[in-house]
């Protein structure tokens, strides 16, 4: 084996360490929930979203190697009203037909402990803007317990357009991510 045969070597035997080494986790359905919370004619209504994909590379000492992408199903929207629903999973809502994915890529995290910060990128319906949120771990035997809570403009991701519903959505994560 020639010089630049070995350094090849060697470099992927790197790669392939620093991968093995790096924590691989998966959000699941089971043990997590994405909830949503807006008022409509000035009373709090709201719902939630399953369907849960993506991967997480965390690991609490390398914070700043760490990365999200995350999606969910817009689809799977539960409001516990099937007319609502299907309302919102309309051209003028969510248009799941077009769209059926929403989802979040990281960017940056930092922190350290249980309490971090996470910026990224949000996309719904083909509009991507940029949010930040503060986020908690908890670990557990399979994997972490990621919690954290942002608001967003509906309106700037083109959802929704009745005036009686504010343009304001919290939106709470309790994620259950297992080593994959």
């Amino acid at each position: 084996m020639n010089l630049d045969m070995k350094k090849l070597v060697f470099a992927a035997w790197i790669i392939c360490f620093a991968q093995l080494n790096f924590a691989q986790y998966k959000p699941t359905d089971q043990g997590s929930s994405v909830k949503f919370k807006v008022k409509n004619f000035g009373f709090n209504s709201g719902g939630s979203f399953s369907g849960l994909h993506g991967i997480i590379d965390f690991d609490p000492e390398k914070v700043a190697d760490s990365k999200f992408d995350v999606t969910i199903q817009a689809t799977c929207v539960n409001t516990d009203n099937e007319s609502r629903d299907n309302h919102l999973r309309e051209e003028s809502y969510f248009d799941v037909k077009n769209y059926p994915l929403i989802r979040f890529v990281s960017t940056k995290i930092t922190g350290k402990g249980a309490s971090f910060t996470v910026t990224g990128n949000l996309t719904i319906k083909k509009k991507t803007k940029e949010i930040s949120f503060p986020f908690t771990i908890t670990q557990e035997k399979d994997g972490y317990l990621f919690k954290g809570d942002f608001n967003i403009n509906r309106k700037e991701f083109g959802v929704g357009g009745s005036s009686t519903i504010s343009e304001n959505v919290d939106v709470l994560l309790s994620i259950h991510a297992q080593k994959g």
